[in-house]
């Protein structure tokens, strides 16, 4: 605000108990045009404090707990120009994560904590977009995938909309050891929701090498996931999203890593970060990988660890669908599995998939439906065996939508997804114990 000719700057402080809270307030004793009008304990605090239309802008921890998009979002919508403070090391690989951290949230202006002497100068350039304009919760998307979505917040993208299109959720397709089938049916729901028109994100999250690629016959050598990478540690994930991924049969396709041993370029929270813009297009579908191993940091400090890729995709999901197989091997594996993903993600609705039943394996749907209800409490669905339909996708680089598998798929979406089940269509009811 003007008081004269000076332009004074009303200030809310958030810094969660951070050293350089005292620099700041420091500086403000010592300058009539900055003024603190409340020193907040939390982020709560702050955004009742934003409301009363007093402020102009907010300094805040960039680790502040409760610092999340909405909070950004609030602010925004209460012209509250938001700085927020990094307090971490200096080091390459901590700009990289500080600066993709910012770019999950929306934050477009960062401030080092060795830079707050600086603070007034900052204050007088121009605001970045979050500062400048209200801001709302972008709308969904609607029709096929469209490069422009993530910037169209305010109308559907596409012409070919189909019926019933909802806010994007995340699905993440999860197994245990031993190749139970996670790809097939990450890409066949993927290829079910595109056969409804509905738009629709596919995810390679898988650490040890995934396979998307190669399922859909996508040749190029350019991984989706390591440009997404890149992008999200210069801030510019928003905008280059869609330039990362590919269209194959109406789904965009984010692939999966060239090789497994490039797992170390992928840093944590990118995963996270993919999914949360992706929802602003469509659905979304992570295919990822198998172990659940939380290995701490990475090697000496340098490197992620390499599970970050999975745990990060079912930190977000809004449902996990674990994958086994029918025979006495795959169960075993699921049953170990289940407890280790309890404690990975605890609380997120879980839906077990058998994958490859057959007759011959000596067991009737029931008893495997009773057998698994003692290791873990879900629905379960069953994948009959088409070895031929499934070679005959895998050839044509098509998702598996047709035949007894394509019917159990879409069994499966209705499950998943009851709101974007087609009018006509009966939903059959799944087995639980």
């Amino acid at each position: 605000m003007r008081n004269g000719d000076a332009e004074v700057w009303c200030l809310l402080i958030a810094a969660s108990g951070a050293a350089w809270e005292q620099v700041a307030l420091s500086l403000a004793d010592g300058d009539p045009d900055l003024v603190v009008i409340k020193r907040c304990v939390d982020v709560t605090d702050l955004l009742g404090a934003a409301t009363t239309g007093q402020a102009d802008v907010a300094l805040v921890a960039l680790d502040a707990p409760g610092l999340d998009q909405s909070a950004v979002d609030h602010l925004a919508r209460h012209r509250v120009r938001l700085l927020a403070v990094d307090g971490g090391g200096g080091s390459a690989d901590a700009a990289d994560v500080t600066r993709m951290r910012a770019s999950r949230l929306g934050i477009t202006e960062l401030l080092a904590e060795s830079e707050l002497a600086s603070l007034k100068e900052r204050l007088t350039q121009a605001a970045g977009p979050a500062g400048d304009a209200e801001v709302d919760a972008p709308a969904p998307a609607v029709g096929h995938l469209d490069p422009q979505s993530l910037d169209q917040s305010d109308a559907g993208v596409g012409s070919g909309a189909g019926p019933g299109v909802v806010p994007g959720r995340v699905v993440a397709v999860w197994g245990p050891a031993g190749a139970p089938g996670r790809t097939t049916v990450a890409v066949g729901l993927a290829g079910v929701l595109a056969a409804r028109r509905q738009p629709v994100v596919l995810v390679d999250a898988d650490p040890y090498g995934g396979a998307i690629a190669q399922q859909l016959g996508i040749v190029e050598e350019v991984s989706g996931v390591l440009a997404a990478a890149r992008h999200a540690a210069a801030g510019e994930l928003p905008e280059r999203l869609p330039q990362a991924m590919r269209e194959v049969a109406g789904i965009g396709v984010l692939s999966g890593l060239p090789r497994p041993d490039r797992w170390s370029e992928v840093r944590p929270g990118t995963v996270q970060h993919v999914a949360e813009l992706a929802t602003r297009m469509g659905q979304v579908v992570i295919d990822t990988g198998f172990s659940l191993e939380d290995s701490g940091p990475g090697d000496y400090g340098t490197r992620p660890p390499r599970n970050s890729m999975t745990l990060g995709a079912l930190e977000v999901a809004d449902h996990i669908v674990i994958v086994a197989g029918g025979d006495p091997v795959g169960l075993a594996r699921l049953a170990r599995g289940a407890a280790e993903l309890a404690e990975a993600a605890p609380g997120t609705p879980v839906r077990v998939v058998i994958n490859r039943m057959r007759g011959s394996l000596g067991w009737s749907e029931r008893q495997i439906v009773d057998l698994v209800g003692g290791f873990v409490q879900a629905p379960v669905s069953f994948l009959p065996e088409d070895r031929s339909g499934a070679d005959r996708a895998l050839v044509l680089g098509v998702p598996l939508t047709a035949g007894p598998v394509g019917t159990a798929l879409a069994d499966l979406a209705d499950e998943l997804w009851p709101e974007l089940r087609p009018g006509g269509r009966q939903r059959r009811r799944t087995r639980r114990r």
